[in-house]
């Protein structure tokens, strides 16, 4: 049984649902409009302030897929309404992040050369590097699957170590730190 799938969703004012009859659906709110295909089989419907979705059987396959296309279009609603927002953390010394004109991130991560990554137009970027801290680079994005995959692709340029702990990580992320060399006796 999908309990994900049974539940509701409730549409924020402000929010436009359309369902096409190739189970196309377009969300479209004041950040943007978002659009997903389902399933031909799961059936979904707007009644008043809410999407619901329905499978006509109980079988294993029709039962992921339930709770998958529920979450997609919550997701959508929620990003066109409030936005999703990632924040990573620069950990090292000399590590710095700098917006470039054209969406251009220009990382310096502790190689020999800079690092640039050419960011989508819909994923807004910022970088702020104070004195005495870390840097941290802000995404914001009505997007959930794209903010996710620019965020794991910029953390993958200097994963965290296990050791020091240098490298980029998500603000908030618990590393688990390993000791090192045992003292000689």
């Amino acid at each position: 049984m999908s309990r994900i799938g049974r539940l509701p969703i409730e549409i924020p004012s402000g929010v436009e649902v359309a369902i096409s009859e190739s189970n196309l659906v377009s969300v479209k709110g004041p950040l943007g409009e978002l659009k997903q295909q389902i399933t031909p089989e799961i059936e979904v419907e707007v009644k008043e302030t809410q999407i619901i979705f329905n499978r006509p059987a109980e079988t294993k396959r029709l039962k992921s897929l339930h709770g998958l296309s529920r979450s997609l279009v919550n997701n959508m609603v929620e990003g066109v309404s409030k936005g999703f927002e990632i924040k990573l953390e620069l950990v090292g010394v000399g590590y710095r992040a700098e917006l470039l004109p054209n969406n251009v991130l220009d990382l310096v991560l502790g190689y020999s050369h800079h690092t640039y990554l050419q960011l989508p137009t819909e994923v807004k970027v910022e970088a702020v590097s104070d004195k005495r801290s870390n840097p941290i680079i802000t995404l914001k994005c009505s997007d959930k699957q794209l903010i996710g995959q620019v965020a794991a692709k910029i953390r993958s340029f200097r994963k965290p170590e296990p050791y020091k702990g240098k490298g980029i990580k998500f603000v908030g992320e618990v590393l688990r730190r390993k000791a090192g060399k045992a003292a000689a006796k």
